[in-house]
């Protein structure tokens, strides 16, 4: 019997070595070992920015992310204000999120400082739920370099052209644009017409954004180039282009096109469309949930009016990319998070219901259709069919778009004469293109 009970409590020692070192974790990582056995989880945060709507959406995927994943704890970290200055900071810091946004602009400074992940063999390997061919090829934009994927289109906005139904009306426009548009008669000369008619009745006909979008859209439905193939800015040389710009900076001289700048004080096109002051505003669908809060509004889109023969021409599209931190101590799970927010699911969970963009990723297509909001949002995936991001040739030239824009700025508000401003514009540009290459 004493050797029985030697040998009892001998073993019940051995299993309370075992036990303890279990409980202690062993040698695992941070995904293992926790208090009893239990697994702890691995933590990320990731960053945005955002209106108040689309922040109460992402919290709610990253609460849905985190149900499905027990292992994975998902913070986001929101971002209102100097997004890209607060993001480049805490990378230089040390203190960055796993994952975040980045914006056609930021994303080729991330690429060249090495600060994130190239993303091309962890979408190819076998278990990643994207790949590289379920996104539409003309919104990488600056994100892809050298057939390298660097970022990932988180969902997009084409740039198109809302329409106020009864600014039109009133102006006695009996046909609308979208109507012209499907037998392929929505041209220059149609938009003009009715600029003309809307001016005449003392309202604004179109309001022009000073940004890249507009810019490029009204060079590309003329069949013109911007930049070319070498990366130079072309744009004075270029016929197609140059007309396109004489088209803007005629209207504009004869009141039919408006300057968002030279608006009313405290007044954004927006405002004036849904107050029936304006007949025409180029935007993405981010204005649909504010447009269907305005019951009383009557609107549609219509993709930009071409001056080619063809139907449909393509336009800019607004972009920006999900990214990694190369630096993440957490990879799998950082990519895990990723790949859910981009994949079909998560653009489908973050757009339905009125959201304010288009899916970048095949498959989604439904979220836009929803409603019948507003009535031709066909369009929106046809503008994204064929259109474009801001080429890397401007994004990657740190403050050339914001050089551009001013100089344009100064043309519609000083007046001037658009063949000294374009070739200024272009000589401007070129000259900081080449002087970043050969600093590289």
């Amino acid at each position: 019997m004493k050797k029985v009970k030697g040998t009892l409590a001998a073993l019940a020692l051995v299993l309370a070595v075992l036990l303890q070192a279990c409980a202690s974790g062993g040698s695992g990582g941070a995904a293992e070992g926790g208090e009893g056995g239990k697994q702890e989880k691995v933590k990320i945060k990731w960053a945005t920015w955002g209106n108040p709507g689309e922040l109460t959406r992402f919290q709610d995927f990253t609460k849905e992310f985190n149900k499905k994943h027990p292992d994975i704890e998902a913070e986001l970290i929101p971002i209102p204000g100097e997004y890209e200055q607060k993001i480049l900071t805490q990378l230089s810091g040390g203190t960055a999120p796993d994952v975040f946004y980045a914006g056609d602009g930021t994303i080729v400074k991330l690429i060249e400082n090495k600060s994130i992940e190239e993303l091309t063999p962890l979408m190819q390997a076998e278990s990643s739920i994207i790949k590289e061919d379920d996104f539409f090829e003309g919104l990488w934009g600056a994100a892809k370099r050298d057939g390298k994927i660097y970022g990932v289109a988180v969902d997009n906005n084409p740039l198109i052209l809302w329409y106020n139904k009864k600014v039109l009306k009133e102006a006695g426009v009996t046909e609308m644009p979208a109507d012209l548009q499907e037998r392929g008669e929505w041209t220059w000369d149609a938009f003009k017409a009715m600029t003309d008619k809307i001016r005449e009745a003392g309202k604004y006909g179109y309001v022009l954004d000073n940004g890249w979008g507009s810019y490029h859209s009204w060079v590309t439905s003329n069949g013109g180039k911007v930049y070319n193939d070498e990366g130079k800015f072309v744009a004075y040389d270029d016929p197609k282009a140059m007309e396109a710009f004489k088209f803007l900076y005629d209207n504009v001289q004869s009141k039919n096109i408006t300057f968002s700048g030279t608006l009313p004080k405290g007044q954004g096109g927006d405002a004036m469309f849904m107050s029936n002051q304006v007949g025409f505003v180029a935007a993405g669908r981010w204005y649909l949930p504010l447009f269907k809060q305005n019951t009383g509004l009557e609107y549609d889109i219509v993709t930009w009016p071409t001056n080619t023969g063809n139907r449909i021409e393509p336009a800019g599209i607004a972009t920006a990319y999900m990214v990694m931190n190369k630096a993440t101590k957490h990879k799998e799970a950082a990519y895990t998070f990723l790949s859910e927010f981009v994949s079909r699911e998560g653009q489908i969970f973050r757009l339905q219901g009125g959201g304010n963009a288009v899916p970048s990723v095949e498959g989604a297509d439904e979220v836009v259709m929803e409603g019948n909001l507003p009535e031709h949002a066909q369009f929106f995936l046809d503008a994204r069919e064929i259109g474009y991001a801001l080429t890397p040739f401007e994004a990657g030239i740190p403050g050339l778009s914001s050089e551009i824009t001013s100089k344009f700025e100064a043309l519609w508000l000083k007046g001037g004469e658009l063949d000294a401003a374009l070739k200024e514009i272009q000589d401007m540009a070129n000259r900081m293109i080449e002087e970043y290459n050969s600093g590289k």
